[in-house]
């Protein structure tokens, strides 16, 4: 329960069953280590019950993975489960080993992003691809988040495609669509002045997360608009080269490293930019694309995984080919000539997706589709 899309979404499912449909809810996680930030005092601040298993964690490591499955399958018997839910990679599969071995009445696993992907080795990506075939053998429906991430995962031979349903992963979205009201306040503390255009980019810095690709378009921007100021929000083990890297093009006065920032302060940060980038290779379909469009500021994005789903490339913003240094600094510098573009492509995003990013209406398709699986 680091701080991200996937862990916010199965808060935000937790809390919304319980509240909304007065389902009784455990959460069982590893422990929140790393970098990134916890999400586990929201959850007990919310009152979401947790079983912490001490043993689980992100890295394969057999000792202490044969140790959580035992603890997760004891969970899961004490609790007598109706339902068991799984997200992410680790979690996914030795949730799924367990409720499949007791019989559980109906398995969901959602699928943020595939775990197998082009950057892996050859036999790194086949061993997870088959683990993903195992695991979908061993539960009753696949949710994506994106269409894309069904279309991966069937290409892959995880599943047929009718084991699949499409469930936006839901975000709180009044915060968001308010958040306008706080853009001046926060500039200021920021030291933003009226004359800047601040570029954000919201992800954790660890790999593939696109942020060297930022930094090297960053001095082609500069040039074209001095006045160019980049925001990084997010904290990860790259951090230092990251900043090594912002050194080398010559630009440390122009980037700020926030660092982590509590999932209730982006929002008003999101509305102190001008324009958000999303630079990562893969990713199912990242909340912090979602979340601009409802602040009301365009995207610029890499043409990757779910992207395009919510990007409409003139019309929310630009899709740029992964990995291109040229065309994004370009689509950036579009946008930085055309305030009324910028306002236009933002009221957009909000109109189009307010409605099917809620997390009640997340919630209550999930529960939809918890009725059908257990209604067979």
């Amino acid at each position: 329960m680091i701080v991200g899309g996937a862990q916010e979404n199965t808060l935000l499912s937790c809390e919304g069953s319980m509240r909304r449909h007065g389902a009784e809810v455990l959460l069982v996680t590893g422990p929140a280590l790393g970098p990134e930030g916890s999400l586990l005092e929201r959850a007990r601040a919310g009152g979401v019950p947790l079983e912490i298993v001490p043993e689980l964690r992100r890295s394969i490591r057999p000792r202490l993975d044969w140790q959580s499955y035992w603890k997760i399958k004891r969970s899961l018997r004490e609790f007598r489960a109706d339902v068991v839910h799984t997200h992410s990679a680790k979690g996914g599969i030795l949730g799924r080993a367990a409720a499949s071995k007791l019989g559980v009445s109906a398995i969901v696993h959602t699928v943020h992003g595939a775990p197998f992907h082009s950057y892996q080795n050859a036999l790194a990506r086949e061993f997870s691809r088959r683990c993903e075939c195992w695991a979908a053998r061993r539960c009753h429906a696949l949710v994506s988040v994106s269409d894309a991430m069904t279309d991966l995962m069937v290409e892959n031979h995880i599943a047929p495609r009718e084991k699949f349903t499409t469930i936006y992963s839901g975000l709180e979205v009044e915060p968001l669509r308010a958040a306008d009201s706080k853009r001046d306040a926060v500039r200021a503390e920021l030291s933003y002045s009226s004359e800047h255009f601040v570029i954000g980019k919201i992800a954790r810095l660890f790999d593939l997360k696109g942020h060297e690709f930022l930094v090297r378009a960053a001095p082609a921007i500069v040039a074209a608009w001095p006045n160019a100021r980049f925001l990084l929000i997010g904290d990860g083990t790259l951090r230092k080269q990251v900043e090594c890297q912002v050194a080398g093009v010559g630009l440390t006065d122009r980037f700020t490293f926030l660092g982590l920032a509590a999932p209730e302060r982006i929002p008003e940060l999101i509305a102190a930019m001008d324009v958000v980038v999303h630079a990562s290779l893969r990713e199912g379909l990242a909340r912090a694309v979602v979340q601009a469009l409802l602040v009301g500021r365009p995207v610029v994005s890499y043409d990757v995984d779910g992207a395009r789903e919510v990007v409409i490339d003139g019309e929310t913003g630009y899709l740029v080919p992964p990995k291109s240094i040229d065309e994004l600094a370009q689509a950036v510098s579009r946008l930085a000539a055309d305030p009324a573009l910028r306002a236009q492509m933002g009221s957009a995003g909000q109109r189009r997706f307010a409605d099917p990013f809620r997390q009640e209406r997340m919630v209550d398709e999930l529960h939809r589709l918890y009725e059908r699986l257990l209604a067979r």
